[in-house]
């Protein structure tokens, strides 16, 4: 297996990974009205690549974590066949997801490679040690404290924004023409009702969405929050590109044939590109498959998630991001009675299925090279 495999089958698991992960950031901007599908996406991209760049400084606790050290002996980590079949299994399992618009965790898919090819490789098998507090333990409860957290804080913030006098209307618009604003939040039928439609075009269809109406310190509420939004959003982008880039990086380090540093730019860089070209189906999920919401609902999620995913970066811990940011929708999506059950019992699914589908995979893949590659 030559270092050439090596790097390009890791940086198929990083455009993967882009591809899958980079809009789960700026979903919400998307969801809730706030932004295009495209000025999310290059929102998106800048933060996540800021991510990637400091990850160079702030996360290399975790190349040594997913380079496999401490889950199997040392000589199996050496071996270039093993993060070659780990990177293979996770590439194809993220963008057979990717393809299907599923939201998996790249982090989850690069854990079930590691099993896999760990088990196939090494005769002592896994430290299951390892396997249980370093890496299941932070994946398993992460989704369930962002889902609380934000079932828990949004009704106090609602509650502040009710304080402050700050209302809710729902604007209805015609591409990008608002043609009447009807206070409160009456529901898309009875907005439509409200207000007198122009004629359309074919394909022009009306559209509604809620936005704050009110002032907080002479200031417009709602530009404040959209700041605010597109704050949170690029923070949790931020979060994934530190959380994520070492992550794949660590599977180019085999051999010690390419430098830390050099890795860790090259799968930023490659993360951001498959982000760009692919990730409209993911956004789509995102952004209207799990829950309706607003403005408001979407800037306490990503705060949550970002804060969150940060953290356990500099704690060099395995979270993942979208089961993060998922978690954080779902608690919104519980508390506002919005959520879209169907689709997260799907999303679920994929989580459940995407480990041992990876570790599979990576076992193949590893037996596979060893029988004709050697």
């Amino acid at each position: 297996m030559t270092i050439t495999a090596v790097l390009g089958i890791g940086l198929l698991l990083a455009y993967a990974n882009g591809a899958n992960d980079n809009y789960k950031g700026v979903a919400t901007l998307l969801g809730s009205g706030t932004a295009s599908y495209r000025r999310a996406l290059l929102w998106a991209t800048v933060t996540t690549a800021l991510g990637s760049l400091t990850a160079l400084v702030f996360a290399r606790g975790m190349l040594a974590a997913f380079a496999g050290n401490g889950l199997v002996p040392a000589a199996v980590v050496a071996d270039p066949a093993f993060p070659t079949a780990v990177a293979l299994a996770a590439g194809l399992t993220v963008l057979l997801a990717t393809r299907l618009g599923f939201p998996i965790s790249t982090t989850h898919a690069l854990l079930g490679g590691l099993v896999g090819a760990g088990l196939v490789a090494s005769a002592s098998g896994i430290n299951t040690v390892t396997l249980a507090t370093g890496f299941i333990l932070p994946l398993l409860t992460s989704p369930l404290v962002s889902a609380a957290l934000s079932g828990g804080i949004y009704p106090g913030l609602r509650a502040g924004r009710r304080a402050l006098g700050i209302t809710r209307e729902t604007c209805v618009c015609v591409g990008d023409a608002i043609v009447g604003v009807v206070p409160g939040a009456p529901g898309h039928a009875a907005a439509l009702q409200a207000v007198t439609l122009p004629t359309v075009s074919v394909g022009d269809s009306p559209s509604c969405r809620v936005r704050y109406s009110g002032r907080v310190l002479g200031l417009d509420a709602r530009i404040l929050l959209d700041i605010a939004h597109y704050a949170s959003a690029g923070a949790v982008s931020f979060a994934r590109g530190l959380n994520d880039t070492p992550k794949i990086a660590a599977l180019l380090l085999v051999g010690n044939l390419v430098a830390p540093s050099a890795a860790l730019m090259a799968v930023g860089l490659v993360m951001a590109t498959g982000g760009f070209i692919s990730a409209r189906q993911v956004a789509a999920t995102m952004s209207h498959g799990v829950t309706d919401m607003n403005a408001g609902q979407g800037f306490t999620a990503n705060a949550i998630t970002s804060a969150l995913v940060i953290g356990a970066s500099t704690l060099g811990l395995p979270v993942s991001t979208t089961h993060v940011s998922c978690g954080a929708l779902f608690g919104i999506g519980t508390v506002t009675r919005l959520a879209h059950r169907h689709t997260i019992r799907h999303i679920v699914l994929a989580w459940v299925v995407t480990l041992p589908m990876a570790a599979l995979l990576a076992a193949v893949a590893l037996v596979t090279m060893r029988v004709f590659v050697g």
